[in-house]
């Protein structure tokens, strides 16, 4: 026998399939895209492997280098990425699927990310925006969108991506072509573009990195240059001059990492090398092992009154607000109305700087002035402030008014 439905119950049955429906959709949780943008509000703060390791790389080391992140105070004051730099990649497989150096990280690169994560820290990668990365193993070219989803399925948090083996191609193309497969990927991963400064990507790279290299390497020295382009901690210091525009917020210059620790240089110049890093709001990447530091290092990476400068939240990048050869005045304002100044002597002698209110354009007579590395209030001043610098050395202070 058939059943025949009055079309009054066929429109019921008809409305409520499609009030369903409708229903279902609206209880859909909407696709999420990565907050890319939101990233890197102040500058990146962390360890990489290089400046110490080169490719002397294994997920052992990598680990203690987590544990000591953590015993030495350094997560406390803000440093939070572990970042493994070339060497760690060795193949890729029948699908064109980057493969890790299974010897050296026999547990995968996704255990070693989950071992990081566990410590309250994040956990970071390095590739190349060439045929292959400078040390000779594959690079990213072509594969962008393949290791972009296979660094979020491995929880990847931090990306830096080097410029080796590029003849011919466009940096701009490059950079955003990684930075849309990021975005693509679905997992917020801060974009750092080791470009050395050759194309000026302060001019055209906000949006698409969060960093972006202003010169070529670093090396731990006071002022030296390399026949392949390395160069001192004051050579990378005078190329920043003028940069100061282009940095806030989500996009920063990086004058490279932090060779603190490294011992080519004195315990004096580090705190220099420091000091004039935060005041230019540089990314603070340190370089060294961070296993076997001295207690001088140590205070000298866990100062947290002068990480503060570097931290924060104006996003200002400090300029040299005065430069007499070998001495200068650099200042940065500070979200709370004050100024930090730095004194620098890049003379052979101890020498007295000074500084006043109206060269860091602060519109008061009378100031509190704070030592940053003495960790001390040295009193009012009125209109201006001098110190005696050490040779290569600094004196930081806090003017408030």
């Amino acid at each position: 026998m058939k059943i025949r439905l009055k079309t009054t119950t066929k429109l019921s049955l008809f409305l409520g399939l499609f009030c369903f429906v409708i229903f279902m959709i609206s209880c859909k949780a909407p696709e999420q895209k990565a907050p890319l943008a939101d990233l890197a509000q102040t500058p990146p703060m962390g360890w990489n492997s290089w400046n110490k390791f080169g490719c002397d790389v294994d997920e052992n080391m990598i680990k203690e280098m987590a544990d000591a992140m953590v015993s030495s105070g350094m997560r406390d004051v803000g440093y939070e990425f572990i970042v493994i730099d070339d060497c760690w990649q060795l193949s890729r497989d029948s699908e064109g699927n980057i493969v890790e150096d299974s010897e050296h990280f026999p547990s995968g690169i996704k255990a070693l990310a989950d071992y990081v994560h566990s410590k309250g820290l994040k956990f970071g990668l390095y590739s190349c925006a060439g045929t292959k990365t400078c040390q000779g193993r594959p690079g990213s070219k072509g594969y962008e969108e393949k290791d972009a989803t296979q660094y979020a399925a491995w929880e990847v948090d931090y990306l830096k991506y080097d410029w080796c083996n590029t003849k011919g191609v466009d940096a701009t193309q490059a950079y955003t072509k990684m930075r849309k497969a990021l975005e693509a990927a679905g997992r917020p991963i801060v974009f750092s573009m080791c470009e050395w400064g050759r194309n000026k990507p302060w001019l055209w790279a906000e949006g698409i990195g969060h960093l972006w290299r202003t010169t070529a390497d670093i090396q731990d020295c006071w002022d030296c240059t390399r026949d392949w382009g390395g160069m001192g901690f004051i050579k990378i210091l005078d190329l920043q001059v003028g940069l100061e525009e282009y940095a806030g917020p989500g996009h920063w210059n990086d004058p490279d990492m932090l060779e603190v620790g490294n011992q080519g240089m004195s315990t004096t110049e580090y705190t220099a090398h420091f000091s004039l890093w935060c005041i230019l709001a540089a990314p603070l990447m340190a370089g060294n092992d961070l296993r076997n530091m001295s207690d001088e290092i140590r205070e000298i990476l866990t100062n947290a009154e002068v990480i503060a400068v570097d931290q924060d939240p104006l996003g200002i990048q400090g300029r040299k607000v005065r430069d007499d050869g070998d001495f200068e005045v650099w200042s940065k304002p500070l979200a709370d109305g004050s100024r930090v100044v730095v004194l620098f002597n890049r003379s052979s002698g101890d020498t007295k700087i000074s500084v006043t209110w109206q060269e860091i354009e602060l519109s008061v007579q009378e100031a509190v002035v704070r030592d940053l590395w003495k960790k001390e209030d040295l009193g009012q001043f009125q209109s201006s402030f001098s110190a005696v610098v050490p040779s290569h050395g600094v004196v930081m202070v806090k003017i408030t008014p």
